[in-house]
């Protein structure tokens, strides 16, 4: 077997080196390596004054100063959509695949996932989409609501979350946006804080409100996306009779009379709040994050300069919760430019996923998007699912797939693309997405430099992260595409600044060599005014300096030789151990995570213990393959989850993967705790983009880490 991959690889090296023969001047004339390697180096950021403790700009930042906004007209986000709809009325704008069969499938251990077959896209025309946000704003008027009176949304993503929110920011009505996958105590906190009369939801969530509305007395009226009156009617859901429960549809219907079509409008100011955004929250309940059109206009300004060729020619796939800045600024940003956007859902995205009838077709191999966005618990999943086909494929497959990885890897770096490589070996996987997509944008969390290394080759595309907050409306940094390094998260957007602040207990200063470190300081425009309701948090998170207003993020950064930044660590994360040494836990769960056994983890460590532990939820075929391995003959993944061989096998298997990368003795948990259910967003454990709850997650396990450590830890 030996003789045949080392013969195998010996043919495929011949072959490549004669393919470089022949291709290497026709290559370097069209592709010109020298100016891929001289972009990706270029000095993108410097501090404006020379010194590191100064506030870092982009290069790129006009003569005037900061951005505050894409194009000089336009102050308000209605501003920008009304500016769309002239240049794009007849393009289409937003689209939706209807159902058009449903089938119930029975799994072997009993469970039963409904299958869907959908059609074509459905597109609404940006002129259509414009007389519809139109008819639902002077619906909303004539049902009473009121300039400046806040309306909440807590839907899934779909195309009538984006007309819903265009229709309160052409009237001035202020958005509470809640996650779709938030429990009822995190939604009546959000809708009594705000005193929200009206909320708009969708009919799978309608049956929530049955525990909601007792609860929320000032909610006066229920809007719902998805329906007809006749289905509100067969649903039998008792509301209380003060509610008013009316459709989308019905709304519409009813700002298209006559006699509401010319209600006079209070247009948005520049500085009038557009979003009270509700964060997921890591910790307690979530933040009502206070965010102005002038707020939203500056990060989208900043966010579309690093898009190269943003226009009609794209397509974008949305299915990220539009709860969340990052897809809400990703889809205003689009629709300013003319691209249209497809609507998907974790579970419809792919062939493969959970709701797709096999045989059927997944959202991107329909709509072939060129644009995605992704969270990095998205991609890692990709990565790993990827490895684990071509190590179960053929030995040829095999051998072939890594070669091919590793050849066109030395050549990326060396600034060429393998045109061959990209059709031969990694069209089937660029094919996963549609096989269209030029650029892919991740953000939310961090992005291991494995997985985006892996995403760059194989999906034929750069992969760029983003950094930013809520409390900054997303915006903070952005990788430039050209930029042919990992795990950095690029310059400052043209539209913010970052000072890096000194934070001694941890020995993070502006003077470290080589780099300058510190907590990560975000200021400009795009900085939100505060929490609502929470004037201490506020003066807490926010500060001015030199008449700049800045976000303190918690997170530690450090700007590298061309001006980029690199997240090092964050400053709740960092714990102190019983001895003193420093363990910085989401760097240990980065780590760790890309061991193939490990779908999700989180480390616990305790100022009084030596060591650290962990809670990990196993992927399920890997487990089953160790379970197999150590002569466990049980399907029952909790039983395989506490039996004390397997746990020692991945435990094992953990501890050897952190050594190889590079991992102190300390960063490697001493027990493990394995979890046969996985972390989603309606547990309450983990965000909707998949971040820990941590103190949630070490307060729900409290007796399972109190056996880790209690068992000798």
């Amino acid at each position: 077997m030996d003789i045949l991959v080392s013969t195998l690889v010996l043919v495929l090296k011949a072959l490549s080196l004669v393919c470089d023969v022949f291709t290497f001047v026709p290559y370097f004339i069209i592709q010109r390596p020298d100016k891929v390697r001289r972009r990706s180096a270029r000095i993108k950021a410097k501090p404006v004054s020379g010194k590191p403790s100064d506030p870092w700009r982009s290069v790129d930042v006009p003569p005037t100063g900061l951005t505050t906004s894409i194009f000089s007209e336009c102050k308000t986000l209605d501003d920008l959509f009304v500016r769309a709809c002239h240049l794009y009325s007849s393009q289409p704008c937003l689209g939706t695949r209807d159902i058009i069969s449903e089938a119930e499938e029975h799994q072997s251990n009993g469970k039963v996932f409904k299958k869907l077959v959908l059609g074509r896209y459905r597109w609404e025309t940006y002129e259509e989409v414009s007389t519809r946000i139109n008819n639902f704003g002077n619906g909303l008027i004539a049902l009473g609501h009121k300039p400046r009176s806040r309306l909440a949304i807590f839907a899934e993503t779909r195309a009538e979350w984006m007309i819903s929110a265009q229709a309160c920011f052409r009237n001035n009505f202020p958005v509470v946006t809640l996650y779709a996958t938030l429990g009822i105590d995190a939604i009546i906190h959000g809708i009594r804080e705000t005193e929200v009369s009206v909320v708009i939801t969708s009919f799978e969530l309608l049956p929530k409100f049955q525990d909601v509305l007792p609860k929320t007395p000032k909610v006066s009226h229920l809007i719902v996306m998805g329906c007809n009156r006749a289905k509100l009617i067969e649903a039998h859901l008792k509301m209380p009779n003060e509610i008013t429960v009316l459709s989308m549809q019905e709304v519409e219907v009813i700002g298209a009379r006559p006699e509401h079509k010319n209600h006079v409008r209070d247009k948005p100011k520049v500085d009038d709040v557009a979003v009270i955004m509700y964060t997921s929250g890591s910790t307690g309940l979530p933040k009502g994050v206070v965010i102005s059109h002038r707020n939203l206009m500056c990060g989208t300004s900043g966010q579309i300069q690093r898009i190269p060729s943003l226009g009609e020619n794209d397509a974008y796939v949305g299915y990220l919760p539009l709860a969340h800045v990052l897809e809400l600024s990703a889809e205003v940003s689009c629709i300013a430019m003319g691209t249209r956007i497809g609507y998907s859902s974790p579970t419809t995205l792919t062939d493969k996923s959970t709701k797709i009838k096999k045989g059927s077709t997944g959202d991107v191999s329909e709509l072939k998007p060129t644009l995605v966005a992704a969270v990095p618990v998205i991609l890692d999943r990709i990565y790993k699912n990827v490895w684990e086909k071509v190590n179960s494929s053929s030995l040829v497959k095999r051998t072939l797939f890594k070669f091919a990885y590793d050849y066109k890897y030395k050549h990326m770096l060396a600034g060429f693309d393998t045109p061959l490589c990209n059709k031969i070996v990694f069209k089937s996987v660029t094919d996963l997405l549609g096989g269209r997509v030029r650029l892919m944008l991740s953000g939310g969390a961090p992005l291991s430099g494995t997985t985006q290394r892996f995403m760059n080759i194989c999906f034929c595309c750069p992969v760029g992260q983003g950094y930013g907050l809520t409390e900054t409306c997303g915006a903070g940094t952005v990788v430039e595409f050209s930029d042919l390094t990992t795990g950095r998260v690029g310059a400052p957007l043209i539209c913010c600044e970052i000072r890096l602040r000194d934070w001694v207990e941890g020995n993070y200063t502006t003077e470290n060599k080589p780099y300058p470190q510190g907590e990560v300081l975000i200021g400009g425009d795009n900085i939100a005014v505060g929490y609502y309701n929470s004037p201490e948090k506020t003066a807490e998170d926010f500060i001015t300096i030199d008449r700049v207003r800045y976000f303190c993020t918690g997170d530690i950064g450090q700007f590298e030789e061309d001006g980029c930044l690199r997240i090092i660590d964050r400053k709740k994360d960092l714990v102190k151990l019983q001895h003193g040494e420093y363990v910085s836990l989401a760097q240990v769960e980065t780590v760790l995570k890309m061991c193939p056994l490990v779908e999700q983890i989180c480390v616990v460590a305790d100022n009084l213990e030596s060591n650290i532990v962990a809670l990990v939820v196993p992927n399920e075929a890997q487990l089953l393959a160790v379970a197999k391995k150590v002569g466990v003959d049980e399907q029952d993944l909790r039983k395989i989850c506490k039996n004390r061989s397997v746990v020692a096998s991945v435990l094992k298997e953990l501890t050897n993967h952190g050594l190889k990368s590079k991992l102190q003795r300390m960063e490697i948990p001493a027990s493990i705790t394995l979890l046969s259910e996985p972390w989603m967003p309606d547990s309450g454990l983990v965000t909707d983009a998949f971040k820990l709850k941590r103190k949630v997650l070490e307060e729900h396990f409290r007796s399972e880490i109190t056996a880790m450590y209690g068992s000798g830890a």
